[in-house]
Protein backbone atom coordinates (compact mmCIF):
# COMPACT_ATOMS: atom_id res chain seq x y z
CA UNK A 1 0.00 0.00 0.00
CA UNK A 2 1.20 3.49 -0.88
CA UNK A 3 0.61 6.50 1.40
CA UNK A 4 0.51 9.36 -1.08
CA UNK A 5 0.80 13.05 -0.19
CA UNK A 6 -1.36 15.32 -2.35
CA UNK A 7 -1.36 19.12 -2.82
CA UNK A 8 -2.55 21.29 0.07
CA UNK A 9 -3.92 23.89 -2.34
CA UNK A 10 -2.13 24.43 -5.61
CA UNK A 11 -2.76 21.35 -7.77
CA UNK A 12 0.71 21.68 -9.31
CA UNK A 13 2.28 20.82 -5.94
CA UNK A 14 2.31 17.09 -6.59
CA UNK A 15 5.34 14.97 -7.32
CA UNK A 16 5.92 12.99 -10.49
CA UNK A 17 6.27 9.88 -8.34
CA UNK A 18 2.87 10.53 -6.75
CA UNK A 19 1.24 10.84 -10.18
CA UNK A 20 2.88 7.62 -11.35
CA UNK A 21 1.70 5.83 -8.21
CA UNK A 22 -1.88 7.06 -8.47
CA UNK A 23 -2.07 6.14 -12.17
CA UNK A 24 -0.76 2.63 -11.53
CA UNK A 25 -2.81 1.80 -8.41
CA UNK A 26 -5.65 -0.72 -8.67
CA UNK A 27 -7.61 1.18 -6.03
CA UNK A 28 -7.30 4.64 -4.48
CA UNK A 29 -8.64 4.99 -0.93
CA UNK A 30 -9.74 8.63 -0.63
CA UNK A 31 -11.07 10.80 2.20
CA UNK A 32 -13.55 12.43 -0.22
CA UNK A 33 -13.82 10.69 -3.58
CA UNK A 34 -15.17 13.85 -5.24
CA UNK A 35 -12.12 15.90 -4.28
CA UNK A 36 -9.76 13.13 -5.33
CA UNK A 37 -11.56 12.70 -8.67
CA UNK A 38 -11.02 16.43 -9.31
CA UNK A 39 -7.29 16.03 -8.63
CA UNK A 40 -7.04 12.95 -10.85
CA UNK A 41 -8.92 14.63 -13.70
CA UNK A 42 -6.61 17.65 -13.48
CA UNK A 43 -3.67 15.36 -14.14
CA UNK A 44 -5.31 13.14 -16.77
CA UNK A 45 -5.82 10.06 -14.58
CA UNK A 46 -9.22 8.47 -15.19
CA UNK A 47 -9.43 4.67 -15.05
CA UNK A 48 -8.84 4.09 -11.34
CA UNK A 49 -11.28 2.67 -8.81
CA UNK A 50 -12.01 4.96 -5.84
CA UNK A 51 -12.97 3.75 -2.38
CA UNK A 52 -14.07 6.11 0.42
CA UNK A 53 -12.01 6.09 3.60
CA UNK A 54 -12.67 8.83 6.18
CA UNK A 55 -12.80 9.28 9.94
CA UNK A 56 -16.30 7.77 10.21
CA UNK A 57 -15.66 4.52 8.32
CA UNK A 58 -11.92 3.93 8.64
CA UNK A 59 -12.04 0.66 10.56
CA UNK A 60 -14.55 -0.92 8.18
CA UNK A 61 -12.74 0.40 5.10
CA UNK A 62 -9.45 -0.95 6.48
CA UNK A 63 -10.85 -4.50 6.38
CA UNK A 64 -11.85 -4.03 2.73
CA UNK A 65 -8.42 -2.68 1.81
CA UNK A 66 -6.57 -5.50 3.57
CA UNK A 67 -8.76 -7.91 1.58
CA UNK A 68 -7.80 -6.16 -1.66
CA UNK A 69 -4.12 -6.43 -0.77
CA UNK A 70 -4.58 -10.13 -0.02
CA UNK A 71 -5.96 -10.48 -3.57
CA UNK A 72 -2.71 -9.05 -4.93
CA UNK A 73 -4.03 -5.55 -5.67
CA UNK A 74 -2.11 -2.33 -5.03
CA UNK A 75 -3.79 0.45 -3.05
CA UNK A 76 -2.91 4.14 -2.82
CA UNK A 77 -4.14 6.07 0.23
CA UNK A 78 -4.82 9.82 -0.11
CA UNK A 79 -6.64 12.50 1.86
CA UNK A 80 -8.19 15.73 0.66
CA UNK A 81 -4.93 17.63 1.16
CA UNK A 82 -1.46 16.85 2.40
CA UNK A 83 -0.18 13.60 3.90
CA UNK A 84 -2.57 10.86 5.08
CA UNK A 85 -2.39 9.81 8.74
CA UNK A 86 -0.95 13.19 9.83
CA UNK A 87 -3.85 15.17 11.34
CA UNK A 88 -5.96 13.33 8.77
CA UNK A 89 -7.48 9.84 8.48
CA UNK A 90 -5.19 6.95 7.65
CA UNK A 91 -3.29 5.91 10.78
CA UNK A 92 -5.72 3.11 11.64
CA UNK A 93 -5.51 1.79 8.09
CA UNK A 94 -1.71 1.87 8.05
CA UNK A 95 -1.69 0.00 11.37
CA UNK A 96 -4.06 -2.65 9.99
CA UNK A 97 -2.09 -3.09 6.77
CA UNK A 98 1.20 -3.46 8.60
CA UNK A 99 -0.36 -5.91 11.07
CA UNK A 100 -1.55 -8.00 8.11
CA UNK A 101 2.05 -8.26 6.93
CA UNK A 102 1.93 -5.93 3.92
CA UNK A 103 4.49 -3.28 3.07
CA UNK A 104 3.54 0.39 3.47
CA UNK A 105 5.41 2.76 1.17
CA UNK A 106 5.33 6.55 1.78
CA UNK A 107 5.21 8.90 -1.21
CA UNK A 108 6.08 12.26 0.37
CA UNK A 109 4.94 15.66 -0.79
CA UNK A 110 3.41 18.96 0.29
CA UNK A 111 3.06 19.76 4.01
CA UNK A 112 1.29 22.84 5.34
CA UNK A 113 3.31 22.75 8.57
CA UNK A 114 6.69 22.60 6.82
CA UNK A 115 5.69 25.19 4.23
CA UNK A 116 4.62 27.60 6.98
CA UNK A 117 7.78 26.99 9.00
CA UNK A 118 9.98 27.63 5.98
CA UNK A 119 8.43 31.06 5.42
CA UNK A 120 8.02 32.09 9.07
CA UNK A 121 11.45 33.50 9.84
CA UNK A 122 11.41 31.81 13.26
CA UNK A 123 15.00 30.71 13.80
CA UNK A 124 14.53 27.96 16.40
CA UNK A 125 15.98 24.78 14.82
CA UNK A 126 13.45 22.58 16.65
CA UNK A 127 9.69 22.44 16.39
CA UNK A 128 6.86 20.47 17.96
CA UNK A 129 3.99 19.61 15.63
CA UNK A 130 0.78 19.45 17.65
CA UNK A 131 -1.87 19.65 14.93
CA UNK A 132 -5.44 20.48 15.94
CA UNK A 133 -6.25 21.64 19.46
CA UNK A 134 -9.52 20.72 21.25
CA UNK A 135 -12.65 22.54 20.07
CA UNK A 136 -13.71 23.86 23.49
CA UNK A 137 -11.86 26.72 25.15
CA UNK A 138 -11.41 25.10 28.58
CA UNK A 139 -9.93 21.93 27.09
CA UNK A 140 -7.84 23.98 24.66
CA UNK A 141 -6.33 26.09 27.46
CA UNK A 142 -5.65 23.00 29.53
CA UNK A 143 -3.77 21.39 26.64
CA UNK A 144 -1.85 24.58 25.90
CA UNK A 145 -0.79 24.72 29.53
CA UNK A 146 1.08 21.43 29.06
CA UNK A 147 3.10 23.08 26.26
CA UNK A 148 3.93 26.26 28.17
CA UNK A 149 7.56 25.46 29.01
CA UNK A 150 8.58 23.82 25.74
CA UNK A 151 11.46 25.75 24.12
CA UNK A 152 10.48 24.61 20.60
CA UNK A 153 8.43 26.42 17.99
CA UNK A 154 4.88 25.09 18.44
CA UNK A 155 2.88 24.21 15.32
CA UNK A 156 -0.92 24.07 15.33
CA UNK A 157 -3.65 23.71 12.70
CA UNK A 158 -6.87 25.66 13.09
CA UNK A 159 -10.14 26.15 11.22
CA UNK A 160 -11.46 29.64 10.36
CA UNK A 161 -14.55 29.45 12.59
CA UNK A 162 -12.36 28.89 15.68
CA UNK A 163 -9.41 31.15 14.86
CA UNK A 164 -10.43 34.08 17.09
CA UNK A 165 -11.12 31.88 20.11
CA UNK A 166 -7.94 29.89 19.56
CA UNK A 167 -5.70 32.96 19.32
CA UNK A 168 -7.38 34.43 22.42
CA UNK A 169 -6.53 31.24 24.31
CA UNK A 170 -2.95 31.25 23.01
CA UNK A 171 -2.60 34.79 24.33
CA UNK A 172 -4.17 33.91 27.68
CA UNK A 173 -1.86 30.95 28.26
CA UNK A 174 1.42 32.07 26.68
CA UNK A 175 1.19 35.83 27.29
CA UNK A 176 1.62 38.58 24.75
CA UNK A 177 5.37 38.59 24.19
CA UNK A 178 5.80 35.43 22.15
CA UNK A 179 5.91 35.61 18.37
CA UNK A 180 2.94 34.24 16.44
CA UNK A 181 2.92 33.43 12.73
CA UNK A 182 -0.50 33.08 11.12
CA UNK A 183 -0.05 31.22 7.85
CA UNK A 184 -3.39 31.30 6.04
CA UNK A 185 -4.44 29.42 2.89
CA UNK A 186 -0.89 28.16 2.28
CA UNK A 187 -0.19 27.62 -1.47
CA UNK A 188 -3.68 28.86 -2.40
CA UNK A 189 -4.75 32.00 -4.28
CA UNK A 190 -5.25 34.15 -1.18
CA UNK A 191 -2.25 32.90 0.80
CA UNK A 192 -0.99 35.23 3.52
CA UNK A 193 1.70 34.79 6.15
CA UNK A 194 1.59 37.34 8.96
CA UNK A 195 3.97 37.54 11.92
CA UNK A 196 3.33 39.56 15.07
CA UNK A 197 3.39 39.43 18.85
CA UNK A 198 0.62 37.38 20.40
CA UNK A 199 -0.58 40.58 22.04
CA UNK A 200 -1.27 42.09 18.59
CA UNK A 201 -2.75 39.05 16.84
CA UNK A 202 -6.45 39.59 17.61
CA UNK A 203 -6.26 43.18 16.43
CA UNK A 204 -4.81 42.01 13.11
CA UNK A 205 -7.45 39.33 12.69
CA UNK A 206 -10.26 41.80 13.41
CA UNK A 207 -8.83 44.53 11.20
CA UNK A 208 -10.13 42.78 8.08
CA UNK A 209 -12.65 39.92 8.03
CA UNK A 210 -10.64 38.36 5.17
CA UNK A 211 -7.84 37.75 7.66
CA UNK A 212 -10.09 35.22 9.40
CA UNK A 213 -10.85 33.17 6.30
CA UNK A 214 -9.28 29.91 5.21
CA UNK A 215 -7.34 27.14 6.91
CA UNK A 216 -4.60 28.25 9.31
CA UNK A 217 -1.21 27.03 10.41
CA UNK A 218 -0.28 28.77 13.67
CA UNK A 219 3.36 28.92 14.74
CA UNK A 220 4.16 30.08 18.28
CA UNK A 221 7.75 30.81 19.28
CA UNK A 222 9.07 28.59 22.04
CA UNK A 223 9.50 29.45 25.70
CA UNK A 224 12.60 31.51 26.41
CA UNK A 225 14.96 30.48 29.20
CA UNK A 226 13.84 32.22 32.35
CA UNK A 227 15.66 33.22 35.48
CA UNK A 228 16.51 30.38 37.83
CA UNK A 229 13.66 29.92 40.29
CA UNK A 230 11.16 31.81 38.10
CA UNK A 231 8.51 29.30 37.05
CA UNK A 232 6.74 29.35 33.71
CA UNK A 233 3.53 30.38 35.49
CA UNK A 234 5.30 33.31 37.20
CA UNK A 235 6.80 34.30 33.86
CA UNK A 236 3.36 34.31 32.24
CA UNK A 237 1.86 36.32 35.11
CA UNK A 238 4.60 38.92 34.85
CA UNK A 239 4.26 39.16 31.06
CA UNK A 240 0.51 39.72 31.27
CA UNK A 241 0.88 42.40 33.96
CA UNK A 242 3.53 44.22 31.91
CA UNK A 243 1.05 44.49 29.04
CA UNK A 244 -1.37 46.45 31.23
CA UNK A 245 0.72 48.25 33.87
CA UNK A 246 3.92 50.31 34.20
CA UNK A 247 6.95 48.22 35.06
CA UNK A 248 7.13 49.04 38.79
CA UNK A 249 3.44 48.41 39.36
CA UNK A 250 3.58 45.18 37.38
CA UNK A 251 6.52 43.92 39.47
CA UNK A 252 4.82 44.94 42.72
CA UNK A 253 1.65 43.05 41.84
CA UNK A 254 3.57 40.05 40.50
CA UNK A 255 5.44 39.87 43.81
CA UNK A 256 2.15 39.67 45.69
CA UNK A 257 0.64 37.09 43.31
CA UNK A 258 3.62 34.74 42.99
CA UNK A 259 5.33 35.20 46.34
CA UNK A 260 8.70 35.51 44.58
CA UNK A 261 11.37 38.05 45.42
CA UNK A 262 10.94 41.58 44.07
CA UNK A 263 14.52 41.86 42.78
CA UNK A 264 14.26 38.66 40.77
CA UNK A 265 10.96 39.74 39.21
CA UNK A 266 12.22 43.26 38.56
CA UNK A 267 15.28 41.98 36.69
CA UNK A 268 13.15 39.68 34.56
CA UNK A 269 10.70 42.51 33.87
CA UNK A 270 13.56 44.64 32.55
CA UNK A 271 14.62 41.80 30.25
CA UNK A 272 11.08 41.42 28.93
CA UNK A 273 10.74 45.15 28.28
CA UNK A 274 14.00 45.22 26.30
CA UNK A 275 12.85 42.51 23.87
Amino acid sequence: MYVVATPIGNLRDITLRALDTLAAADTIAAEDTRNTRHLLNAHGISDVRLLALHQHNERGAADKIVALLQQGQSVALVTDAGTPAVSDPGALLVEAVRAAGFRVIPIPGASAAIAALSASGLVNPHFLFHGFLPNKSAARRSELQTLLEHPYTLVFYEAPHRILECVADLHAVFGGERELVLAREVTKLFESIHRCKLADALEWLNRDSNNQRGEFVLLVSGALPHSEGLSAEAERTLSLLLEELPLKQAVQLATRITGLGRNELYQRALELKER
